[in-house]
């Protein structure tokens, strides 16, 4: 129940940045995943680890929430 209720809170300022760079990271490493050109190797490599940090980095920035004072 804890987590719903963290995820209905209202998120920090800083926090909020986070979540969209990492839906942006996520976004991009999707894109060139999905790409139908053949790609090196490196490439696809790297973007599966873009799409993974996103996907963390959203994730817990989403679950943070402001203290009551």
């Amino acid at each position: 129940m804890e987590i719903v209720k963290r995820l209905k809170s209202p998120t920090p300022k800083f926090f909020k940045k986070v979540r969209n760079l990492g839906l942006v990271l996520t976004a991009i490493g999707t894109g060139i995943v999905a790409a139908p050109v053949a790609l090196p190797v490196a490439i696809a490599s790297i973007s599966g680890y873009l799409v993974l940090g996103g996907t963390i980095a959203a994730g817990v920035a989403q679950l943070t929430k402001e203290d009551k004072k």
